[in-house]
């Protein structure tokens, strides 16, 4: 189910296409079509002008919102818009006056996303003869055939060149004007209705593609220890093929359900407009919750180019208390999707000796630990500095969406000095009473120089039913299916755990 309006754009009234119009819309649909030709001037726009706005969301799509200003006859209009990204969604377009003041109704609105170029002009000439150039002192004329021109793809052009075919193109094409249907960007082309004359700074609001943006984070650990020092970046790209000048991004954090272009049904979009503080110490960009999700505003415009990456820091926080685990899951089983019953009569199931001993870094989001605000998911890379002062990278992960207050626990690498084994030693199965014995042995090495302390997770897969009826030391039951076992190693010291589970059904 699509969740409800997420964020930046005003809901959408109405899904675009050709419009239907009364008969007195009509009657006056035709004499527009006489008088186009003077509209046409009037008409069409110029750059946008005013602020642009942008909320660039995690699934790789944008709302845009900028100004457009329009010179308006009473009636219909004839107006070309050609400064949209080159990923629009067409029919998430909103054209309003955001004063109120006038009606604007969009009749009818032709989207075209066939650049000029070589190819598409050679189509246009298709069955001429035209001059191209071989080198500097020598032009032949050549009629094109085919152009191998298509929009979503290509074959190979044929050239008639003194009366013989050949499949490629004998020079470099000189063409003698543009054809008459070419265009130069993405353009939208509208009838637009409207009650009043005169000039108008309309907002025009869409979806499009061709813009993303993610977090990362950078953690510094002393040379000893665990106070760790944090530094998050917020990259954006730009690939929709227009420039934002001087705009207002918003970038919105969560899982906002996107109905892929594929299915041809686009979301409608509900638009919000936020004051911005403006202060000399404010921060660089500013959290807040919107809706269901989190919402990071930039402070200050910026400009975005076509295919430009830009970073911003948007998090730094230092002495943030953290600590490291270690953890041993000695069965680490993947999910082949084995059902209950296939696991409880495999006698071999869960025997597997995974011997690596995982590493952990784990901090809690909150202001007591010098953060609090919510990290929208990324990439945390880990250094530690070393005792000559340089950075080393100890690991990567990623993080999913954190919310204030909540532990961040992310699995940085093996360790190098611990090694774990894990073995079977008792296995009974009585099928006609309905139970199961299971005992392992778990033994762990450190050959570390100073103690530590292991976690043992145990997957208790066999049944729903269990209980733990021998052990060597205390457990945490985790979950319905999971034990732990906190395990102190000294130094150059081994450790052993044992323990038998019974089951029933």
């Amino acid at each position: 189910m699509v969740r409800k309006s997420m964020a930046l754009l005003l809901i959408l009234i109405s899904t675009l296409g050709p419009g239907k119009r009364s008969f007195a819309q009509e009657e006056e649909h035709g004499g527009a079509e006489k008088s186009r030709e003077k509209q046409d001037h009037a008409g069409k726009t110029k750059s946008a002008s005013g602020e642009t706005a942008l909320t660039i969301y995690n699934g790789n799509f944008a709302v845009v919102r900028q100004n457009v200003p329009l010179e308006l006859t009473s009636g219909i209009n004839h107006i070309t818009f050609n400064d949209a990204t080159a990923h629009i969604e067409p029919d998430s377009v909103v054209l309003r006056d955001p004063s109120g003041r006038r009606a604007l109704q969009i009749l009818e609105q032709n989207y075209r996303n066939d650049p000029l170029s070589q190819g598409l002009l050679l189509s246009l000439y298709e069955g001429k003869t035209i001059d191209f150039q071989v080198d500097q002192k020598q032009i032949v004329q050549g009629k094109i055939i085919r152009s191998g021109y298509a929009p979503n793809g290509s074959s190979e052009p044929i050239i008639e060149v003194n009366g013989k075919l050949q499949f490629t193109l004998p020079g470099q094409p000189i063409f003698p004007a543009l054809g008459d249907d070419t265009i130069l960007k993405p353009t939208l082309d509208w009838l637009l209705e409207t009650d009043k004359p005169g000039t108008a700074n309309a907002e025009l609001s869409y979806v499009t593609g061709g813009l993303s943006w993610h977090a990362d984070y950078n953690i510094v650990a002393p040379p000893k220890g665990d106070t760790i020092d944090l530094v998050g970046w917020i990259t954006m790209s730009n690939g929709s093929g227009k420039e934002f000048d001087n705009a207002r991004i918003k970038l919105m954090a969560g899982d906002v359900n996107k109905v892929q272009p594929e299915e041809r049904n686009y979301l409608r979009r509900a638009y919000d407009e936020m004051e911005m503080a403006k202060s000399a110490a404010a921060p660089v960009v500013v959290e807040k919750a919107f809706d269901e999700f989190h919402l990071y505003t930039l402070e200050h415009p910026t400009t975005l180019r076509d295919l430009e990456t830009k970073q911003v820091q948007f998090v730094a926080a230092t002495q943030i208390k953290s600590q490291r685990l270690y953890v041993y899951n000695g069965a680490a089983i993947p999910n082949y999707g084995w059902g209950p019953e296939q696991i409880r009569n495999d006698a071999s199931y869960g025997t597997q000796s995974n011997p690596k001993v995982w590493i952990m870094q784990e901090f809690k989001n909150s202001k007591e630990n010098n953060l609090g605000m919510p990290l929208p998911k990324g990439r945390l890379r880990f250094y530690r500095r070393d005792d000559d002062g340089q950075l080393e990278f100890t690991g990567e992960n990623t993080i999913d969406h954190t919310p204030s207050d909540e532990t961040v626990r992310v699995y940085t690498g093996n360790a190098f000095d611990i090694v774990g084994e894990r073995r079977r030693t008792d296995y009974k199965l009585d099928s006609s009473h309905d139970w199961m014995d299971e005992a392992f042995e778990i033994k762990l090495r450190n050959h570390k120089k100073e103690a530590v302390e292991v976690r043992v997770v145990e997957k208790l897969y066999r049944w729903s039913n269990w209980k733990i009826t021998q052990q060597s030391q205390d457990y945490n039951k985790i979950d319905a299916q999971t034990i732990e076992f906190r395990v102190q190693i000294p130094p150059d010291g081994e450790r052993v755990v044992a323990y038998t589970a019974h089951y029933w059904w």
